[in-house]
């Protein structure tokens, strides 16, 4: 800690009397900076592990603000830091608001925020990518179900060379049997890709703690064109999260293969996890699998 208090003064040039953690993820961590007198900055902090995240994640924002609706935290700045651990830090504007997990104060205004997401989404989701399809630094010409199948092989491959000892056989069986099954479950899909958050969950976005009104979208996922299932595919960890995807689909309704193709990319999203930061959603996988088995033959 005193290590990233040194480097940020340095950066910002200015003394901080101390960091703390608003958010934490396995492979990142978010704090907010307080000056030498104890008031708070206006610019937090995101730890990455791993390098190259960081830009990735600063080149994702600036696309999602200039496009959308809804705002995104500004970056003012990347910090490259070689000493060890090795790391990467991002410089974000501080927003003021809560998580929106926080229930509403009443139906009428948790209403009002669920149209005021679903719109800002539709923004989003009105971008054609013009036949692209990929992550911020990787997209190629190409249908989704053929680049998915693509990623599949990838992590299937991965995870044959990793052997991590959390998995056990009917885990891998699960997952063989769906790439088996692949051709089948993306069968008569033609959605064109559109810009995706990638991550869009209550826990990644940001009210107005006294209207409930809808601040910003924090935390995207890499992936920045896909159609626009694959966008609401986290949005199934409470009730909330449900009627939101509901509010959704009665805005814009998708094609009737995500009942089953949400388990599939939930269940993959988590070996995608497991491969690039070693930590594994064992209760989220044996959720995904339980759902996704029906549909498997």
């Amino acid at each position: 800690m005193e290590q990233l208090k040194s480097e940020l003064a340095l950066v910002l040039g200015e003394n901080i009397s101390r960091l703390e953690v608003i958010s934490e993820h396995p492979p990142t961590r978010l704090y907010a900076l307080y000056d030498s007198e104890g008031q708070p900055m206006p610019v937090m902090a995101k730890y990455f592990r791993h390098q190259g995240r960081a830009a990735l994640e600063a080149k994702k924002l600036a696309l999602l603000g200039h496009a959308g609706l809804i705002a995104v935290p500004a970056v003012f700045g990347l910090v490259m830091s070689q000493q060890p651990p090795v790391h990467e830090m991002l410089l974000l504007a501080r927003l003021n608001g809560v998580p929106a997990e926080a229930p509403a104060r009443d139906a009428q205004r948790w209403q009002q925020f669920c149209e005021q997401v679903v719109e800002g989404l539709l923004a989003w989701h009105r971008l054609d990518s013009h036949g692209l399809v990929g992550t911020v630094d990787s997209t190629q010409e190409n249908h989704w179900p053929a680049w998915y199948a693509q990623r599949v092989e990838v992590l299937w491959s991965t995870l044959s060379y990793l052997r991590p000892p959390a998995f056990t056989l009917d885990d891998r069986q699960i997952l063989f049997r769906s790439r088996a099954r692949l051709a089948h479950l993306f069968r008569d899909f033609n959605d064109p890709c559109v810009l995706v958050h990638g991550n869009v969950r209550l826990q990644s976005m940001l009210k107005n703690p006294r209207s409930d009104q809808l601040l910003a979208m924090t935390q995207p996922g890499t992936i920045l064109w896909a159609p626009r299932e694959y966008d609401l595919i986290q949005l199934d960890e409470s009730p909330a999260e449900t009627a939101l995807l509901h509010a959704y689909l009665q805005r814009a309704p998708v094609a009737e293969g995500f009942v089953w193709r949400r388990w599939l990319y939930q269940l993959w999203d988590c070996i995608d996890r497991l491969v690039q930061t070693g930590g594994f959603d064992r209760p989220r996988f044996d959720h995904a699998r339980a759902q996704l088995l029906p549909w498997l033959g």
